[in-house]
């Protein structure tokens, strides 16, 4: 997922994405402690992808807030 493709979410679509990211990762977790992982990179690739929505929800929220 590209920073581009991100920006392109909207609000509900990113809470939705994070959360299946989230699960992602604990299922690739308990995976790796039950079984042998035949990808190891894709761990890192999901939890980029959470910190790329999660950076942007946090530029957007910083948006939205009124200036003081």
């Amino acid at each position: 997922m590209t920073g581009a493709e991100v920006k392109a979410l909207k609000d509900d679509e990113l809470k939705l994405t994070v959360a299946k990211l989230r699960t992602q990762l604990f299922e690739m977790r308990t995976k790796r402690v039950t079984e042998t992982v035949n990808d190891t990179s894709q761990f890192s690739k999901v939890r980029k992808d959470v910190a790329r929505i999660l950076t942007e929800q946090t530029a957007r929220q910083k948006k939205a807030a009124p200036k003081k």
